[in-house]
């Protein structure tokens, strides 16, 4: 049975109908372990770190798409819940163009300034050629990997979340394919330029088959057609997601100032290290995120229809649901911390030490940072991009640069792995305080 954005959500229609979007996250970020994985492994240890140092900024030009994804989804599903197809519609259009017009921009910045900006992270040598040839080769698929990023939230909307899946799967098999053939077959020189154009190949895939999906007939409740500019609704939109852009910005503007830190304390190996780490965790924040994705339109319906009680019970079964889900993940990368980190880096002894260690406090931050996902997300969704925009403000820059720069002052190389742990248990509390404070607003 068709689960539509008007029903009442029981705990398992609830999880059906979030459960593609959270795949699809979860596969979306496999698929980039993946080209890590084959990085490491094949091309080396020099340009698995040149991966892993310019990657921030690449997720940092892209997050444009997750602006209006999630923004602009929460617009268009509040006016559906107030009976407005067309005009959800013309808006839907509006946010799509505006978003592969800006990728476009931001990719010929980006080529032109990556070599300045990769220095500024501290590459040089063999790193800097490393970063600048990889990051210029995804850059020529940036506005793509905004469509992908801003498609991946309104498939939700447009009641479609299982083809939303199908895309995602489709655009990373074509990585891992891409990734076996390209990394492994060319010559060693080459094997980096060749992960480089099997993520940008799957970056087309993933935003240019949904452009073309919602600009024919189709049948889903959106489609892409005629609009007009609309600067009201542009700035409505950036305000609404405003929280997922600066919790992208700072969580890779952070992500720069940890690899410049473990530069300094460990080297090339901690930035390695590092990387390990965050991919294992795009794969668990991954499934937070896809729950939010997959429950905002359904709270943004019924926060448009004023159906106050299925909104409040919307908030009290998915906060059980992150609990239970942020227990299991703790315990799952506490036990597999070894294993997966000698996936990547089990090449190298000292290294799969330094990054087993690591990986086990790092672990810990899994138990906390569902809760600050999710609350960000749900706020979002309610239309109230402020609220929403303070807690990621808080949890991926104030908390972690604050903690980044102390703690490894007392415990050096331990301390930058605390520094996540401490900073998510900060930004869960916060997320607490603040639906305890808003509740009334919004449920009563």
């Amino acid at each position: 049975m068709k689960i539509q954005l008007s029903d009442h959500f029981t705990y398992g229609r609830l999880l059906r109908f979030a459960a593609p979007s959270v795949l699809m996250m979860i596969f979306t970020s496999v698929y980039s372990v993946v080209d890590g994985f084959f990085v490491s492994n094949f091309a080396g240890k020099t340009p698995f770190a040149a991966v892993n140092l310019i990657f921030p900024f690449l997720m940092i030009v892209a997050t444009v798409g997750f602006i209006f994804g999630t923004g602009g989804t929460a617009i268009v599903a509040k006016a559906f819940g107030e009976g407005e197809r067309e005009h959800a519609n013309k808006l839907f259009s509006l946010f799509v163009y505006i978003s592969f017009l800006l990728g476009v921009l931001f990719a010929v910045l980006g080529i032109i300034y990556i070599e300045p900006i990769s220095r500024l992270l501290g590459a040089d040598g063999a790193l800097l050629e490393n970063c600048v040839l990889y990051g210029r080769i995804i850059l020529l698929a940036l506005p793509f990997y905004v469509l992908q990023l801003m498609f991946q939230t309104f498939f939700v909307a447009a009641e479609k979340p299982k083809l939303g899946l199908a895309v995602t799967v489709s655009a990373g098999v074509t990585n891992m394919i891409l990734d076996a053939v390209l990394v492994i077959l060319l010559p060693q020189e080459h094997k980096l330029a060749g992960a480089a154009v099997a993520t940008a190949m799957s970056q087309v895939i993933g935003g240019g088959v949904p452009l073309v999906y919602f600009a024919r007939e189709n049948s889903s409740i959106l489609r892409l057609g005629k609009t007009h500019f609309d600067g009201a609704a542009i700035l409505k939109a950036c305000t609404n997601g405003s929280s997922e852009f600066m919790s992208n910005v700072s969580m890779n503007v952070v992500g720069m100032l940890y690899n410049i830190q473990l530069l300094k304390y460990a080297g090339e190996d901690g930035v390695a290290a590092y990387g390990v780490m965050m991919y294992v965790s795009f794969i668990f924040a991954a499934a937070f995120i896809g729950y939010s994705i997959g429950t905002s339109p359904v709270i943004s319906y019924h926060f448009g229809a004023q159906n106050l009680d299925e909104l409040s019970s919307l908030l009290k079964k998915s906060v059980t649901v992150i609990l239970w889900a942020s227990g299991f993940m703790v315990l799952a990368g506490e036990v597999l911390s070894r294993p997966l980190s000698a996936v990547f880096v089990g090449y190298d002894r000292e290294l799969l030490e330094l990054t087993v260690s690591g990986f086990r406090i790092f672990a810990l931050s899994f138990l906390f940072m569902g809760i600050a996902i999710f609350g960000s997300g749900f706020f979002t969704a309610l239309n109230d991009g402020l609220t929403s925009a303070v807690i990621s403000f808080l949890r991926t820059l104030v908390f972690q640069v604050a903690f980044v720069l102390i703690l490894p002052l007392v415990w050096e190389i331990f301390g930058v792995w605390f520094s996540i742990v401490a900073a998510e248990l900060m930004a869960a509390a916060l997320t607490v305080v603040f639906i305890k404070i808003r509740q009334k607003d919004y449920l009563y």
